[in-house]
């Protein structure tokens, strides 16, 4: 067996090298730093879509407020991320950039999907150049453009999927099975709001508190995006 892994361990030394097995160990490796990423979940409801994500205070020294894990990317277009969060900003940024020059250029705004498009052409363009590396997260893109409610994820090979419901992060496994047993899409933002906080709860346990939560949601009545505020979330909680 030994000589086998020694074999197999110069296939991950390049993003270019595919293994003896059809592999990208450096894509797959990506992929694990977004399952020890904080959990996030996105959920389209009725009358919106909501993002609610764990802020993961690494530090009691830190202020709650300062961090952000949810970004807007237009007035009615947000994202947030697992993984290695200085990738998701530059992301973040270049999808801000975007859908700025499309205002100007056409005077209307971008629709979600082309903003999905273009941060998935990045990632899938350093899994096949030398030099690079993978971006190191997944990212939950939602919004309410002309085509109607929508959410995507994207990984970090460039690969995205519509959903109707998402979580991402150390999470996954334990809280995608409870959405797809309690998710409906007939439920309010109120209701997934609920939903979503109920499922950080059992990810996170002992350490689930109120001033870990960063939550936003985006109506449909408005289309602009709007953080929940902290006493409306510790109020869910009770």
């Amino acid at each position: 067996m030994e000589p086998i892994q020694h074999q197999m361990m110069g296939y991950d030394r390049a993003i270019t090298m595919f293994s003896p097995d059809g592999r990208l160990l450096q894509v797959e490796y990506a992929k694990r730093t977004v399952r020890l990423g904080n959990t996030a979940i996105g959920i389209v409801c009725k009358d919106g879509v909501i993002l609610v994500t764990d802020k993961r205070l690494v530090d009691k020294l830190v202020v709650p407020d300062s961090i952000e894990k949810i970004f807007k990317i237009d007035d009615h277009i947000m994202a947030t991320a697992a993984g290695i969060l200085s990738d998701a900003r530059v992301l973040v940024e270049r999808a801000q950039l975007k859908a700025q020059q499309h205002r100007v250029e056409f005077d209307s705004p971008i629709d979600n999907l082309a903003i999905v498009k273009d941060i998935c052409n990045l990632k899938q363009l350093t899994t096949q150049s030398g030099g690079y590396r993978p971006f190191g997260v997944a990212l939950l893109i939602a919004g309410i453009d002309e085509n109607g409610i929508s959410l995507f994820e994207t990984d970090p090979t460039g690969l995205f999927y519509q959903y109707k419901a998402a979580v991402i992060g150390e999470g996954e496994a334990d809280a995608e099975e409870m959405l797809h047993k309690e998710y409906d899409e007939n439920m309010t933002m109120e209701d997934g709001l609920k939903l979503a906080i109920k499922l950080l709860k059992k990810v996170l346990n002992s350490n689930f508190k109120a001033e870990r939560i960063d939550a936003a949601m985006i109506p449909v009545s408005t289309m602009k995006m709007k953080k929940v505020s902290k006493e409306k979330i510790e109020k869910l909680i009770k």
